[in-house]
């Protein structure tokens, strides 16, 4: 094994981590992710040539490892149908309404959702809903970053608001 991979493959370590930890949003996970990129990198060592730069390709590796890894965690977690009807899911019916804590919070989400002026209720609600900035953007004839601020506004409204149901 060339020991100056494994010294650069070392260095790079905490930046990798730093790395991992924005693209999964959770440290554990992260951790994982850079224990398969170094794995991935020590097994693909033959492949790697001087004259690229090695960082570029390190940071290549982990991020198509996490692509992967989303797409196969996104597979498994689809629901296929195959009730006679097609309109069943066979999914978990928890909507959070079964027991009375869960029923008052979703009202106090709602009362909180349908306090904002229309202004940021709509374009939020939209979003909810699934539709693409620009998309809400034409629908409500007004500029982009207009729709952009309001989302974020209201996003910040209703979490100030319903600051109490954060862990």
């Amino acid at each position: 094994m060339n020991i100056t991979l494994k010294q650069r493959l070392v260095s790079l370590q905490s930046h990798l981590m730093n790395f991992a930890v924005s693209l999964t949003g959770n440290r554990d996970e992260a951790s994982d992710l850079l224990q398969d990129t170094t794995l991935k990198v020590l097994d693909n060592e033959e492949k790697y040539t001087d004259n690229v730069n090695f960082q570029g390709w390190v940071f290549t590796i982990m991020r198509n490892l996490f692509i992967n890894n989303y797409r196969k965690q996104v597979r498994h977690n689809t629901v296929v149908d195959t009730s006679e009807d097609l309109f069943k899911l066979n999914t978990s019916q928890e909507s959070g309404l079964s027991n009375p804590e869960g029923s008052v919070a979703v009202h106090e989400i709602m009362d909180s959702l349908n306090s904002l002026s229309d202004d940021y209720r709509v374009p939020f609600t939209l979003y909810v809903q699934g539709y693409k900035y620009n998309e809400i953007a034409d629908k409500m004839g007004l500029p982009l970053g207009t729709i952009k601020s309001r989302i974020f506004f209201a996003r910040r409204m209703l979490r100030d608001e319903l600051s109490a149901y954060r862990d």
